[in-house]
């Protein structure tokens, strides 16, 4: 195995594979699951719907960035659900890495638009997956109870086919368009990310009261 494809295996400082808390959730995931392709079907339908999506959860702290601290927390955004998911895919012997890239998001809600001053989302976040002698992304942002109350069709993934945000949502309007692509990453760049993250977003880390948002209330609340 290359150097590379090593390091795409391998546990760090965020994705720390060997957690005992990532390690069972990992088996629970992928019990009676033989084949790779299978393993990861389960590992990204477990982070997908059991990790609660919540774009106010971003933390400018580098352990609230733990795969294990994550999963402990049982709720994060697009890149904290991409980091358990790619520690939780390694945990099982399967090559994952980290991908990136901005994104406009037409179906946010009114209170995290005016937090943030933007529909632009920089350093969106989602996994890649090495399956079947080729690199597949798959993004477990968006839990199935959420997806319900914004109206969008929950994503899903096959190990066969790159699985990103559909463009329209259940009744044609625009969902997500990706703007600009930061590439892939063995590791997460939570520096660059936070950095670019208050540069985006100043008021998101001024006003920001974690503890009294919902952002699946808020999305239930608009999309009725």
């Amino acid at each position: 195995m290359t150097p590379f494809m090593e390091s795409n295996l391998s546990a760090t400082y965020y994705i720390d594979k060997n957690h005992p808390e990532i390690s069972a959730f990992a088996a629970l995931a992928c019990k009676g699951q033989a084949s790779d392709t299978d393993k990861a079907l389960g590992l990204y339908y477990a982070v997908r719907d059991k990790i609660r999506y919540n774009p106010y959860s971003i933390e400018p702290e580098k352990r609230a960035m733990r795969a294990s601290q994550i999963l402990n927390k049982g709720e994060g955004y697009c890149v904290a659900k991409a980091v358990l998911l790619t520690a939780c895919v390694r945990n099982q012997g399967i090559p994952a890495r980290l991908g990136f890239a901005d994104v406009k998001n037409h179906l946010n809600t009114k209170k995290l638009r005016e937090m943030m001053g933007t529909d632009l989302f920089v350093w969106h976040g989602y996994s890649e997956i090495y399956l079947n002698d080729k690199w597949v992304k798959a993004t477990p942002a968006f839990n199935l109870s959420l997806c319900q109350n914004f109206n969008v069709r929950p994503l899903e993934f096959d190990g066969i086919n790159d699985s990103i945000f559909h463009p329209l949502d259940t009744q044609g309007n625009k969902h997500m368009e990706y703007i600009t692509d930061h590439g892939s990453f063995s590791d997460l760049p939570w520096e660059q990310i936070v950095d670019a993250c208050l540069k985006a977003y100043p008021r998101y880390f001024e006003f920001l009261d974690r503890k009294t948002k919902n952002f699946s209330s808020e999305a239930l609340e608009e999309n009725q």
